[in-house]
């Protein structure tokens, strides 16, 4: 029983510690191929653009992002202040994210190595989420074995439950998007005033293009 728990710890210390060192990096972007058809499923893989974004910071590679091609766009939210990117329509794939290493979420989730859908989300309007966040466009992450419909929308309760089995724990994982930042370059990583590093990418669609940012290493601190 002491071995097992002194593991834990180990492993919890080697957590804590790979964390604190990615939030001390500076990060900078490359290009990455597509991912290999052994870890992705090949619905995936067709629905991706041949070349995607890979974040490296002092410790190694953080993650790689790829977006998804030839989505259609939808309109624009129209006035909602706190939705920036409703031309992705909420529940609809936008990519795929791998983590070579154990990350985390944005609420300080721990999230296995691996790769992960992305699906645009909007974070709910009600008494556990009002005014936690200044804007609601979020991604959550789910297993790409287990979602693989890349046309198909999901609701947001569906969502929740496969984002729930990448963060094997009762809240969903998922990332927050933010702003593109002026006369951003892409693919570039910044840091905003939160002190939140975030991915630009800017997003081929079918019917036009769209400048996107998804924050990739911060914390919700009020979660």
């Amino acid at each position: 029983m002491r071995s097992v728990i002194k593991s834990i710890f180990s492993l919890t210390a080697l957590l804590v510690f790979a964390a604190c060192a990615f939030a001390q990096s500076n990060y900078k972007v490359e290009a990455v191929a597509a991912p290999a058809a052994a870890d992705v499923p090949q619905a995936l893989l067709d629905a991706l653009e041949a070349q995607g974004a890979r974040v490296v910071g002092d410790s190694g590679t953080l993650c790689e992002v790829w977006l998804r091609k030839g989505m259609t766009l939808g309109q624009a939210a129209g006035g909602l202040g706190d939705v920036m990117y409703g031309q992705l329509g909420a529940g609809n794939l936008i990519g795929v994210l791998h983590f070579p290493a154990p990350g985390a979420d944005f609420r300080g989730q721990p999230i296995k190595a691996g790769y992960y859908a992305l699906r645009h989300a909007l974070i709910p309007q009600d008494g556990a989420h009002m005014g936690a966040y200044a804007t609601r466009d979020a991604l959550v992450l789910t297993p790409v074995a287990a979602d693989t419909q890349v046309d198909q929308t999901l609701s947001f309760e569906d969502m929740v439950k496969l984002a729930k089995q990448a963060s094997g724990a009762p809240h969903p994982a998922f990332l927050v998007m933010s702003a593109v930042s002026d006369g951003a370059t892409f693919p570039s990583v910044v840091k905003d005033d939160m002190g939140h590093w975030n991915l630009q990418l800017k997003m081929q669609g079918k019917n036009g293009e769209l400048a996107i940012g998804i924050t990739i290493v911060g914390k919700w601190e009020g979660a």
